[in-house]
């Protein structure tokens, strides 16, 4: 924890204090060994520590990005969305801070026990829905006369949403998201109770001049079997290499042992402009690069790889490999 650094002034002042006997260094020790008191409010439980607060923010901005690429697919206009904050706080304050009439979606994530709530703002909802049915994403805040088909637009649009929701979670646990439940009034939700701890993951959200912000409230109960894995330790293991199975090793060498190489041997190459190359003719002589005293090269793929030097194998023209080429700043190096 960082400490707090006196000015020259300050040091100079206590010092001072200390010779004129104004202070006695005793009582300052005394103090400073003396425990200090933190006041804990049991309403606010943190059952999560920072470490696996950063975790979840990491699962969170990638679902973000997901979610910003998805929804300026399906919306045609510009989107952002991004993290403004990862807190843990009581189920009883989370709802006293959102709208009394907002866009709520529950989702069960099977195999993990419990439901999510996302959240999300009214303006930036109807700014949705505008831009499905063709208009220019305006908002017009009216969530308490939702008719049924703003309901079933609304709501397939973010169950469809899940998908990304599975995809950001995928390096940790697989999730299947599913949609339960739509409700426009917090207070007849009651997922947990009103004391439960639970993460809330607050996303700024811009649809088009649009803003807004959209939440996802995750109670303890539902990450609580996977709490081991929000660890740096369970980051850094993931990130170990893993030992290779000996058959799929073998069956890659099998294809890569059976792939087609162009292979060629370069007699000599030279240069000319069109005009000479317009100007060739019957018994001309082209004089090419290569000395006779020094070997031919061979390139695998455009790739120079081997000396060789000119032959004949059963009435056919052949090559013999003399040494593998060791490269260079050029090729006649």
């Amino acid at each position: 924890m960082a400490e707090e650094v006196l000015s020259q002034n300050e040091i100079d002042s206590l010092l001072s204090a200390l010779s004129t006997g104004e202070m006695d260094a005793e009582e300052l020790k005394n103090e400073v060994n003396e425990k200090k008191v933190r006041v804990y409010d049991f309403k606010r439980a943190l059952r999560f520590s920072k470490d696996q607060i950063r975790s979840l923010s990491r699962i969170h901005e990638n679902f973000s990005r997901l979610l910003t690429t998805y929804f300026s697919a399906q919306l045609r206009t510009y989107v952002n969305i991004e993290v403004a904050s990862v807190d843990q706080l009581p189920y009883e304050e989370f709802i006293r801070s959102i709208p009394t009439m907002t866009i709520l979606n529950i989702f069960s994530v099977p195999p993990l026990e419990g439901r999510i709530l996302l959240e999300a703002n009214p303006n930036v909802s109807y700014a949705m829905m505008d831009r499905v049915l063709g208009g220019k994403g305006s908002s017009v805040n009216k969530v308490e006369n939702l008719t049924e088909i703003e309901t079933t637009i609304m709501s397939h649009l973010f169950e469809r949403s899940l998908e990304n929701y599975q995809e950001a979670w995928g390096s940790i646990v697989d999730i299947e998201p599913l949609l339960e439940e739509f409700e426009v009034n917090p207070q007849f939700l009651q997922m947990v109770s009103p004391n439960e701890t639970v993460v809330v993951v607050s996303l700024n959200t811009t649809i088009g001049e649009t803003s807004g912000m959209i939440n996802i409230c995750i109670p303890h109960v539902v990450l609580e079997p996977i709490i081991p894995k929000l660890s740096v330790h369970y980051w850094m293991q993931r990130e170990q290499p893993k030992d290779r199975n000996p058959e799929e090793m073998e069956a890659i060498s099998k294809t890569i042992k059976g792939a087609e190489l162009d292979v060629r041997a370069i007699l000599g190459e030279t240069d000319m402009s069109i005009q000479q190359f317009l100007g060739l003719s019957e018994n001309d002589v082209i004089r090419l690069d290569q000395p006779i005293d020094q070997p031919l090269r061979m390139k695998v793929d455009d790739e120079v790889k081997f000396y060789i030097q000119p032959g004949k194998s059963k009435n056919k023209l052949a090559v013999q490999v003399l040494e593998e080429y060791q490269g260079g700043a050029s090729e006649n190096e």
